[in-house]
């Protein structure tokens, strides 16, 4: 047993010995196994195997020979033609265990060359696909990298989309409040509208009775007739103010109705495209854990 194969596990040897035997009889004993069929088989490392191999192929090529030896003299002294002839027999013998021994070098020379060359191809494989796994490798971590690229640009676009999102509901909360305040100028002009309203109504009134009490005292009265038609003319100055006075609470009024319908339709505009664009930069539940909610934000 070589060095090598003295370190390898008796289970390991085991395995080795039972896959090569395993394919030398799958084969019907007429060639033998590879190494890395065995390596594979037995699933152990390259060492190991051509370790183990090359002991399990000299046990199956092994073969007892004599050994020549010199004649003792004793022999020589007992029977000359005797010794001849047993040595003449010897030498033969020797020469054909000489032989048998040449044939089994050749023989397990041809097999160490045939491993080597089994090792070296199994050594280009294990290269091959060494290689091979290098570049999956490498094509997987650029997989990776990429995916890490694209999915922090798409955090960036989240947070921009977010931002924007956060904009435009500011935005329409101020759109909102202007429209409260629009609404709040709209009813105060009603309502100087209405005290306008009611002050000509006041100020008619009182031209009637002054206009009554002139008809009246006409006749009796000349400079009463003055005086009531003077106070008509105040009152109609009066009157014509009070009515300059509602026409512009009016158009006032008219211009805040307009306002705050504008405003109004651009704060349904603006909460469609905020609803539009939320609902297109919120990703899936699945995906994407819900932010948590800011307080007073309103989302």
């Amino acid at each position: 047993m070589t060095q090598q194969a003295a370190h390898i596990p008796a289970d390991v040897r085991e395995r080795i010995i039972a896959a090569a035997t395993d394919l030398f009889e799958q084969s019907g004993r007429e060639a033998m196994p590879t190494v890395d069929a065995v390596r594979r088989a037995a699933r152990v490392d390259m060492n190991a195997a051509s370790a183990v191999m090359r002991e399990w192929r000299r046990s199956q090529t092994a073969q007892a020979a004599p050994v020549a030896v010199a004649v003792p003299e004793s022999v020589q002294q007992a029977s000359s033609a005797a010794v001849a002839a047993i040595w003449q027999q010897a030498q033969e013998l020797a020469n054909e265990s000489l032989r048998s021994a040449q044939a089994a070098w050749e023989t397990e020379r041809a097999e160490l060359d045939a491993m080597r060359q089994e090792l070296a191809e199994a050594f280009e494989r294990q290269a091959a696909e060494l290689e091979t796994l290098q570049t999956r490798l490498a094509s997987i971590e650029a997989a990776e990298a990429a995916a890490r690229g694209e999915a922090d640009e798409l955090r960036g676009q989240l947070a921009a989309a977010q931002e924007q999102a956060h904009t435009a509901e500011a935005r329409a909360q101020e759109i909102e409040r202007r429209a409260g305040e629009l609404r709040t100028e709209l009813d105060r002009a009603h309502q100087d509208a209405d005290q306008a309203r009611a002050q000509l109504d006041q100020v008619r009134g009182e031209l009637a009775k002054v206009q009554a009490r002139a008809d009246a005292d006409q006749e009796a009265h000349q400079e009463q007739r003055k005086q009531a038609a003077a106070e008509a003319h105040r009152m109609a100055e009066r009157l014509t103010a009070a009515q300059a006075e509602r026409d512009q609470a009016m158009k006032a009024a008219g211009q805040a109705r307009e306002e705050a319908a504008r405003m109004a339709g651009q704060l349904d505009t603006l909460k469609e495209q905020s609803a539009a664009l939320l609902a297109r930069i919120t990703p899936p539940a699945a995906e994407v854990k819900p932010t948590r909610k800011k307080p007073g934000s309103g989302e």
